[in-house]
């Protein structure tokens, strides 16, 4: 295991990641400098906590401090091609992610799951499968809970199951899943990666450090991907699809079949699952191989499978109201989630478009124009809000009749008053929040609280009040978390 005794450590970032990588380091005896760019009230106190454990904070930092440093750690969302990062490496400088450094002081073997959607869902039913065999695991590796906070408690782990993001990737140099799991690879992150090709060299580090003894987890279309650009994968693998046949795991007509040696034959039926969706499917389907790869009991795989519910803020059901559903779907941040959202809605009567969509929020430098078709099939009238409201309108006008919003309660109210009983109300924005609100949390809750003031001025009854108030979670929305 490394030791970083008396180690002088950079930490740029101070955001969930970034403090927890500071108080890990300072465990380890290391003397530590946290930066952060932003110098807000809600940084300056918590700085003050780090400070107490004697670490050296620097806020309003936009360049490299001069001090000479035994290696710096990367927290935040920052390119690994930006002005400070490169810095460091011309001073010669090791430049190290969050998820590096805490993987350096893991004491079990590691699950990682990545990928473009899905991620947090596949984490949370491999998370499932694992507890309900009896394995000791904990989720991490989502800004929420970074995997610095959790290092030093895998001694006592069968597993640790990781949400790992391509940022984090780009600035790895040993970090080693036992099982890599690759959801899907489509456009998104654009504004940082200049093409799609660049994502999909980023993202395929995952399998970087992998022995042939090790598994990889695929969806084939993502494999196609990886191998068209010949890029590694040295493990085992397994590939899993909800369109192509001839994967080892597959959708048919609502069964999850598999086709591996010795574990043949319908695995699952989703229609005595909670979730919902080709999207949720591929999810399912590779949670399955990774209860098949580490020799879990496929019925208990499956009933723990079966129950588990969507997340929030993702195709969330927050209401049902006179006959008209409002889903809050605020987690999609790129057009393919969106798609995969619109997909799973049930069409309206004789195939009708019955979805009221809003969307909008950060440019992340994506194309909507792909999804048009899907548009004037399915989505009666698209609400259009946030920085990137003009860009979205001019590719989706020709397709569905689009009216920008000045704000998500504007946009919930006009919605709700021209829907009608089957249809839905959809917030599957296609971009991050971050132009509006704290955080996708932020952005979903307050869709929420719009659905609970429309009710309360509409002649809904107590019991559709009370389904809302009901539903409602509360998660910490003021800490800022990264759309990855």
């Amino acid at each position: 295991m490394y030791t970083w005794a008396d180690k002088k450590v950079l930490v740029i970032g101070l955001g969930q990641r970034g403090r927890a990588a500071c108080r890990l380091l300072r465990r380890c005896d290391a003397g530590v400098m946290g930066i952060d760019q932003a110098s807000t009230a809600e940084l300056r106190l918590e700085a003050e906590e780090l400070k107490a454990l004697g670490v050296n904070v620097q806020l309003g930092v936009r360049t490299a401090p001069p001090q000479a440093f035994d290696f710096a750690v990367l927290s935040t969302g920052l390119p690994a091609a930006s002005v400070l990062v490169q810095t460091m490496a011309a001073r010669g400088i090791p430049v190290l992610s969050e998820l590096e450094l805490g993987f350096r002081r893991t004491c079990c073997l590691c699950i990682g799951i990545s990928g473009t959607n899905g991620k947090t869902t596949t984490v949370e039913l491999v998370e499932r499968i694992l507890t309900a065999t009896n394995r000791k695991t904990i989720a991490a590796g989502h800004s929420a809970l970074p995997i610095c906070a959790v290092a030093e408690r895998t001694k006592d782990l069968d597993f640790l199951t990781l949400e790992v993001s391509s940022y984090q990737l780009e600035t790895i140099d040993y970090f080693r899943p036992a099982v890599a799991v690759l959801l899907n690879i489509t456009p998104d992150h654009l504004d940082r990666y200049p093409t799609l090709a660049a994502y999909v060299r980023a993202t395929s580090r995952l399998f970087l450090n992998q022995q042939l003894f090790d598994w990889a987890i695929v969806q084939s279309e993502a494999l196609a991907q990886i191998r068209s650009q010949n890029l590694p994968v040295p493990s085992k693998v397994i590939t899993f699809s909800a369109n192509n046949r001839r994967a080892d795991i597959y959708l048919d007509r609502g069964l999850l079949i598999s086709r591996l040696p010795d574990w043949t034959g319908p695995l699952l039926d989703m229609d005595h699952c909670q979730l919902r969706g080709p999207h949720n499917a591929e999810n399912l389907m590779a949670a399955l191989a990774v209860g098949r790869v580490l020799r879990l009991p496929l019925d208990q795989i499956v009933d723990a499978l079966k129950t588990c519910a969507p997340a929030p803020h993702r195709c969330e059901l927050v209401a049902e109201i006179n006959g008209v559903k409002f889903i809050n779907d605020s987690k999609a941040t790129n057009p393919d989630a969106l798609q995969k959202a619109i997909l799973s809605i049930p069409p309206g009567k004789g195939g009708e478009p019955n979805v009221w969509l809003i969307a909008g929020g950060k440019d992340k430098g994506l194309e909507y124009h792909d999804l048009g078709p899907l548009l004037a099939q399915r989505v009666k009238q698209a609400f259009l809000i946030g920085e990137t409201r003009d860009r979205i309108r001019a590719a989706w006008s020709l397709f569905t009749p689009c009216t920008p919003a000045d704000s998500l309660l504007e946009a919930v109210e006009i919605a709700a008053e021209n829907a009608v009983s089957g249809d839905v109300i959809l917030l599957s924005p296609a971009c991050s929040s971050f132009d509006m609100f704290r955080n996708y949390q932020h952005r979903g809750e307050l869709f929420r609280q719009a659905v609970e003031q429309w009710a309360r001025t509409t002649n809904c009854s107590a019991a559709a009040q009370s389904s809302i108030s009901s539903s409602r979670l509360k998660p910490k929305t003021d800490a800022v978390q990264h759309e990855f």
